[in-house]
């Protein structure tokens, strides 16, 4: 194992006997040490495997021992925020045995899941949202006056985000017995932006203030008698000296009492300020634990964004392991093309919520500085900021994942689509997404966009699509929306000019007189597939790419409708109220009455799992949509 100090990581096994944090308890402090060197061997070794969020997790294992050692969990109840730093938690509360399966189809979640353990107080998978689960479960234990603590573990990065300042700011004048540890590592996916990051720098916060103290004690204890005097003084009034010159004065002004800061890594410091916070009988309190990100894993902690959540890698070297050549990924593809169409036009601006490698955007931070904006883990102000930009004049795109869009709603609706403003909105990560499963999946975006006024939605079917729509959001001069997958576009090629595509306007595919497919996005391949494999059969199907959600093809959606008698539609996101509703209540405008049928995910959330499984268990792979035509084609004729 490749430590920093290239020594063996676990000298005494003890993980084996460990199946819920009661067996932790009965371990004599000093053992602590190596359970938390063999937690870290067991993570490392499993995301190696399986992929996953390795630095994150790797930077609270003493943390997480020294929470679960002294709080009475499952009485006292602890949350995650996020919830992808929980590996060593789901080691320590009887999980151990099914570790292996992290992430993987049918195996364990690689966040928090209330249906996996008792231990996990509620499923998180969006930042920020752990102070104000917390003040409920607190009020709540108050009112029914039941016993035990409740402690939230939330990241420097979630509290860039407003909704922890609303539970900041609600739990201080609730004053309920709240406990809130904030794990500082100068992280959240890339590294913290903004003014808030820089009042909690480690600069300020960690090892500067502590070797000030360390220097004035030397001092003043070579003073002898008066010396001591005056450290006995300067001793009572630290809380206060603190406060002024650490983030306690922030904290403070929620009414918190505010602890720290203290080093995440030292156990003995751990378990010592936990305890003393755990008796504490009234009134939120805030510990501040300065942590290092990818900690234990030399790879990860001199890059710890690119080791958030990884795929299989090679422990030795740290490099991801070899995989088959894959075309470029649609998010690639958006990145290199904004940089394009910004280089030719000064007004776009490219917009960020602290996802820039995510998101594609790294390059045109390189490339367009002056016109990039990182706004942290805050994609309600994202999204009004860029309304702010379209005001004077400039063309902004938001780039963000689908899930993620859920958090800024009303800040679309309200800020973006009512006064109709050119804000480009590229929703990566649509669909279904594979091992980061239901808190990450982005299979609602459809429904809760196509019923916006003055909203123009555009699917593509790959990603030399994907260019031409970007261009034309970005020329439409309204509110747009880019919706596309994660992951490997078709490997087509590429146009050399970028062209607008008239709004509304969908393409005839393939010819066909038995059944109409109309397959959505990412589905049109497969689709296409399908309609070869039905004319093997004797089925003449054919295929509209739609490339607008809204406005719809009515002419051409319409009129193949007729001919064919049967439409079949097909869509990566849910069937309640998605693309497959749209082209319903489109045929009922227009009284056409011919069979219909939706394809796509049901009335329930999605486990995780590899994209490929998931649309076949769905039904929307080309199989699928061959079975379903089949069927649908049997109600035709009867």
């Amino acid at each position: 194992m490749l430590l920093v100090d290239k020594e063996p990581l676990v000298r005494k096994k003890l993980l084996a006997s460990i199946h819920s944090p009661q067996d932790l308890r009965g371990l004599d402090p000093a053992d602590l040490e190596d359970l938390a060197a063999e937690l870290r061997e067991t993570i490392i070794s499993t995301v190696a495997q399986t992929g996953g969020h390795l630095a994150p997790s790797l930077g609270v294992v003493e943390l997480t021992l020294a929470l679960h050692y002294v709080f009475d969990t499952p009485k006292d109840k602890l949350i995650w925020d996020v919830g992808h730093q929980a590996y060593a938690h789901k080691l320590l509360t009887g999980r151990r045995e099914q570790f292996h399966t992290l992430r993987q189809h049918g195996g364990l979640s690689g966040f928090p899941k209330r249906a996996e353990s008792e231990y996990d107080t509620i499923e998180t998978g969006h930042s920020s949202t752990s102070i104000s689960f917390g003040l409920g479960l607190a009020a709540a234990k108050r009112i029914r006056k039941k016993p035990g603590k409740v402690v939230a573990v939330i990241g420097d990065g979630s509290m860039t985000a407003g909704l922890a300042f609303e539970g900041l700011n609600h739990a201080g004048d609730l004053d309920e017995d709240l406990i809130v540890i904030l794990n500082d590592n100068e992280m959240s996916i890339s590294e913290n932006v903004g003014a808030l990051s820089s009042f909690m720098s480690r600069k300020l916060t960690g090892k500067t203030i502590r070797r000030l103290r360390d220097h004035i004690e030397e001092r003043l204890l070579a003073l002898s008698t008066v010396g001591e005097n005056i450290l006995n003084l300067l001793r009572k009034s630290e809380e206060s000296m603190k406060a002024f010159f650490t983030p306690g004065m922030l904290f403070e002004a929620f009414k918190f009492k505010y602890v720290g800061p203290i080093p995440g890594h030292e156990l003995e410091d751990l378990i010592a300020t936990l305890s003393n916070v755990r008796d504490h009988n009234h009134g939120p309190v805030l510990v501040h634990v300065i942590t290092t990100k990818g900690k234990g894993y030399v790879h990860a902690e001199r890059n710890p964004g690119s080791y958030h959540g990884v795929g299989p890698f090679d422990i030795a070297s740290g490099k991801a392991k070899p995989s088959r050549p894959a075309p470029p990924s649609y998010t690639k593809i958006f990145g290199e093309t904004l940089c394009r169409i910004a280089s030719e036009d000064a007004r776009v601006v490219g917009i960020t919520a602290a996802m820039p490698d995510g998101t594609g955007l790294s390059s045109f931070c390189t490339s367009h500085c002056h016109r990039f904006f990182d706004v942290g883990i805050a994609e309600q102000h994202g999204l009004t900021f860029a309304a702010g930009l379209a005001l004077e004049g400039m063309r902004p795109c938001f780039a963000v994942y689908s899930s993620f869009m859920q958090r800024a709603l009303d800040q679309l609706i309200h800020d973006v689509c009512l006064p109709n403003l050119p804000v480009t909105i590229a929703l990566d990560r649509s669909g279904v997404v594979g091992a980061d499963g239901p808190t990450h999946h982005g299979v609602f975006d459809l429904a809760f966009l196509r019923s916006v006024p003055n909203l123009t939605i555009m699917m593509p079917k790959d990603e030399n699509e994907l260019r031409h729509m970007l261009y034309t959001a970005l020329n439409l001069g309204s509110p747009a929306v880019l919706r596309y997958p994660r992951g490997s576009g078709e490997g087509v090629a590429l146009d050399e000019d970028l062209h607008i595509l008239p709004p509304g306007t969908a393409e005839l595919l393939r010819e066909g007189t038995d059944i109409l497919l109309i397959p959505a996005g990412n589905r049109v391949y497969p689709a296409l597939h399908a309609a070869e494999l039905l004319a093997e059969q004797g089925i003449s199907a054919a295929v509209i790419n739609p490339r607008f959600l809204k406005p719809l093809d009515a002419s051409l959606i319409c009129t193949w409708a007729c001919k064919t008698g049967a439409v079949l539609t097909v869509e990566d996101g849910t069937a309640l109220g998605g693309f497959g509703s749209a082209v319903l209540q489109l045929l009922q405008e227009h009284e056409i009455y011919v069979p219909v049928k939706t394809l796509g995910y049901g009335d329930a959330f999605i486990d995780q799992g590899p994209q490929q499984v998931l649309w076949q268990e769905a039904g929307l792979d080309s199989a699928g949509i061959v079975g379903s035509a089949v069927s649908l084609l049997r109600k035709k004729v009867g």
